[in-house]
C-alpha cells in the first residue's frame, strides 16, 4: 500500500493510499481532513470541501496538478506539502525551514546513491577524500582497527559512570558549570540538553556538499577512538551519512574554540531526531521523519556522547579542505590563463629560463616557470604568434607577465603549506576531555582550539588573493589599446560596442572586495562562556571568507580567460601553441566570440564553471606532463631581450671579415 508524508501548516501527517489511481486532489483533501481532525477548531475550517489548497513536492518544490494520479506523479513514501489559504506564495517558497528555493541546489533531486566506500580510521583521510565524500561519491565504513579503538575508549567512559567518578563533561556540567556534579540519573538528559542549548547558530544552512563534509569529518575524528562515543552510536551516525540524511546547520555561530560548538550541535540535533533535516528523498522535513523515511532511528545519547559529537574543529577544517582543493585547482589553471594572455600581448618567454629560477630555488616558482615553458615553448609547440614578434624591439615585459613565476609560485607554496596543516588537523583528535584507553583515564586539554586551521586559512586567503590581483592587471593590459595593440576593450566598432569595459570593472570590484576579506579574522578574539573560554580563534569566519576569496579569484580569472580568448580573435589567422589552442577551443565550446555587445554575465559564469570543474587544467595537463616526461631541451631563441657573448663574438667576427674584404 503506497504511503505519503504530507506537511500541512507545520504538522507532518502519514497518509496511506489503498490505490495509486487516486489523484493528487484526493491526497490533498485526505491530508486536510486528517489535519482538521487533529485540531479542536478544525484548523479554522468548516469542512474539507471549502478548503482551497495547492500541493507541492518537498523535493524541488514542484507544483502538482490536482487531476494527475498518484502513481504517475509520486514515489512511495514521497514527501509533499499542502498549502492552505493562510500560506502566501512567499511562505510556500520559504517552505519548511524558512529557506528560499535557491538556498539548496535542486540538482540533488537526481542524486544517485554511491556504490563505493571509503574506509575511515582517523589517520589517513586526505583533503581530496573529504571533498569527494562531500560530493556524495562514496559511502563510509570503519576499519576493524578503528572499531576496536572506539570500543576500548567507550569502556573507559562506562567505568567512569559506573564508579561515579567526577570527570568534566561526563558527570559534570560544561564551561562555567564544570564544577557542578550531575546525578547519575540525569547524565543522559545532560547530553541532550547540551545539544539543544548549543544549537544556537544563525544564517543560511550549509550546502549539501558542505554538510556531508562536516558529517564525514566528524565521523573520521570519532573513529580515532579518543572521544568515548559508543560503536553503536557511531554506526548510527555513519548510517545517516550513507543515507545522505543531512541536518540543518547554520553557517554562523562558531568562534572556533572549545570546538565549533554551534554548527556541530545543529549536526547532532538532527541525528537525535530534532530540528530540520534534508535528504535527496525527502527534501526538507522534520529530522525524525527524514530518518524514518530511510529506515533509521534517532540516536539516543549515552553519557559523554553529546559532547563527543559537538566538540572539535570540524566546521573550520571541513570548509578548509574545500578551500585548499579549490585553491590548488585555480592556482594550476591561473598559470594556463596567464600564459594565454602573454601570447596575446606578444610577450617573451625568456623570463622563464631555467637558470633564472634555479638561482632562486623556491619550489613553487620553479614549477610555475616550468609550466609556462611547457605551454609556450614555440620550438616544441610552434606558435605563429610568437614567431610574428620574435625580433621585435621590446627589451622586457611588464611585471604582470614577467613575474608570474615569482607571484604565482609563492601562492603554490602557500597552498602546499596550508594543505599540510589542514591534513594534520582533519586526522587529529580535537575533543575535550580526551579518552586514553591504554591509560584507562581521561585528560582535559585544549585540542579543540581552532588556532591552527584559523591561522592557515587566513594565510591561504592572503596568498590566493594575489592570483586575482595580478590577473586584474593583465585584464587591464588586454583591454587598454595603448598597452595591448588590440582594439579598445577587445571589441570592434568601439563606442557603439563597449566590449569588456565593465567586465574589467567587475574584476576590479572583486579584487577590492578581496582586500577587505583578506584581513585576518584570527587576529581577533572575544572572551566567551563567562571568561572560561577567554581566547578564541574565530576560525569559522576564517574558513568562510577564505572560500569567498577563492570564489572571487576564480571569477576574476574567468574574465581574464574570456578576454585572452577574445584577444586571439584579433590575431587570427595566426595560431598559438598547440596546448593553448586546445584551451581556446574549450572556451569556444561554451562561449562564442564577441562580434558585438551581448549579455555578458552568462559568458563569465560559463568560463567560471570551466575553471571550477578544472576543465582548463584537464585540457592542458597532458601537454605539460609530456613536456616533463620527455625532458625536452629548453629552447632559447635569440631575441633583443637577451645579451649573449656568443652573439657578440659572432658580430665581431662578421665585422672583421667585412674589414678584410674592404
Amino acid at each position: 500500500m503506497p504511503r505519503y508524508t504530507v506537511h500541512v501548516r507545520g504538522e507532518w501527517l502519514a497518509v496511506p493510499c489503498q490505490t495509486g489511481t487516486n489523484t493528487v486532489r484526493w491526497l490533498g483533501k485526505e491530508a486536510v481532513r486528517r489535519y482538521m481532525k487533529n485540531k479542536p477548531d478544525n484548523g479554522g475550517f468548516n469542512s474539507v470541501e471549502e478548503v482551497k489548497f495547492c500541493v507541492r513536492r518537498c523535493k524541488g518544490l514542484g507544483l502538482l496538478d490536482h487531476d494527475d494520479t498518484l502513481e504517475d506523479t509520486l514515489e512511495d513514501n514521497e514527501f509533499v506539502e499542502v498549502g492552505l489559504p493562510s500560506q502566501t506564495l512567499i511562505k510556500w517558497q520559504l517552505f519548511v525551514c524558512g529557506l528560499n528555493a535557491l538556498d539548496f541546489p535542486f540538482r540533488y533531486s537526481k542524486y544517485q546513491e554511491p556504490e563505493k566506500y571509503i574506509y575511515l580510521d582517523g589517520r589517513s583521510l586526505t583533503t581530496k577524500d573529504l571533498v569527494n565524500l562531500g560530493k556524495g561519491l562514496y559511502k563510509i565504513k570503519l576499519t576493524p582497527e578503528a572499531e576496536d579503538k572506539v570500543r576500548q575508549s567507550r569502556e573507559v567512559i562506562e567505568k567512569i559512570v559506573k564508579e561515579q567518578t567526577v570527570v568534566y563533561g561526563i558527570t559534570t556540567g560544561f564551561g562555567k558549570f564544570a564544577r557542578t556534579v550531575i546525578p547519575t540519573s540525569k547524565l543522559k538528559e545532560l547530553q541532550v540538553n547540551l545539544v539543544r542549548s548549543h544549537s544556537a547558530g544563525v544564517g543560511k544552512p550549509l550546502s549539501p556538499e558542505r554538510s556531508r563534509m562536516l558529517l564525514a569529518l566528524r565521523i573520521n575524528v570519532l573513529a580515532k577512538g579518543y572521544s568515548g562515543i559508543s560503536l553503536e552510536t557511531l554506526q548510527q551516525v555513519i548510517e545517516a551519512f550513507n543515507a545522505s540524511c543531512l541536518p540543518y546547520i547554520p553557517e554562523k555561530g562558531t568562534v572556533g574554540a572549545s570546538g565549533d560548538l554551534a554548527p556541530l550541535s545543529h549536526l547532532a540535533l538532527g541525528l537525535i531526531g530534532e530540528g530540520k533535516m534534508w535528504s535527496p528523498k525527502s527534501g526538507w522535513a522534520d529530522a525524525k521523519y527524514v530518518l524514518q523515511a530511510h529506515g533509521l532511528k534517532p540516536i539516543t545519547l549515552k553519557p559523554k556522547e553529546g559532547l563527543a559529537l559537538i566538540n572539535g574543529t570540524q566546521m573550520i577544517s571541513s570548509l578548509g579542505c574545500e578551500a585548499v582543493e579549490r585553491a590548488s585547482a585555480i592556482a594550476r589553471q591561473a598559470d594556463i590563463v596567464a600564459a594565454l594572455t602573454l601570447e596575446v600581448l606578444k610577450g617573451t618567454t625568456r623570463a622563464f629560463d631555467t637558470d633564472i629560477h634555479e638561482v632562486r630555488a623556491h619550489r613553487g616558482q620553479i614549477e610555475v616557470a616550468f609550466r609556462f615553458r611547457s605551454l609556450l615553448d614555440s620550438d616544441h609547440h610552434p606558435s605563429e604568434i610568437a614567431e610574428s614578434h620574435r625580433f621585435c624591439d621590446r627589451v622586457q615585459d611588464a611585471y604582470t607577465l614577467r613575474c608570474c613565476p615569482q607571484v604565482h609560485g609563492v601562492v603554490n607554496d602557500t597552498i602546499a603549506f596550508v594543505k599540510d596543516i589542514i591534513t594534520t588537523e582533519i586526522n587529529s583528535a580535537t575533543d575535550n576531555p580526551m579518552v586514553f584507553a591504554e591509560r584507562g583515564e581521561t585528560i582535559s586539554g585544549g585540542n579543540f582550539h581552532g588556532e591552527y586551521p584559523a591561522k592557515v586559512l587566513d594565510y591561504l586567503a592572503i596568498g590566493v588573493h594575489e592570483l586575482a590581483a595580478i590577473s586584474e592587471r593583465r585584464i587591464e593590459r588586454l583591454c587598454n589599446p595603448s598597452l595591448s595593440e588590440l582594439p579598445a576593450f577587445l571589441v570592434t566598432e568601439g563606442g557603439l560596442n563597449s566590449g569588456f569595459m565593465i567586465a574589467h570593472c567587475t574584476a576590479a570590484a572583486l579584487v577590492s572586495e578581496n582586500k577587505a576579506l583578506c584581513h585576518p579574522s584570527s587576529v581577533d578574539s572575544l572572551s566567551t562562556s563567562a571568561a572560561t573560554e577567554d581566547h578564541v580563534s574565530m576560525g569559522g569566519w576564517a574558513s568562510r571568507k577564505a572560500l569567498k576569496v577563492i570564489e572571487h579569484v576564480e571569477q576574476v580569472l574567468a574574465i581574464e580567460l574570456l578576454a585572452a580568448c577574445q584577444g586571439i580573435e584579433f590575431l587570427r589567422p595566426l595560431r598559438t601553441t598547440t596546448p593553448l589552442e586546445k584551451v581556446y577551443d574549450l572556451v569556444r565550446s561554451v562561449v562564442r566570440p564577441w562580434l558585438k555587445d551581448r549579455f555578458m554575465a552568462p559568458d563569465i559564469e560559463a568560463a567560471h564553471r570551466l575553471l571550477v570543474e578544472q576543465k582548463v587544467w584537464e585540457v592542458a595537463e597532458p601537454y605539460i606532463e609530456k613536456y616533463r616526461r620527455e625532458h625536452i631541451p629548453e629552447s632559447r631563441p635569440v631575441s633583443p631581450t637577451a645579451f649573449s657573448l656568443d652573439s657578440l663574438r659572432m658580430n665581431k667576427c662578421v665585422g672583421t671579415d667585412h674589414s678584410d674584404q674592404e
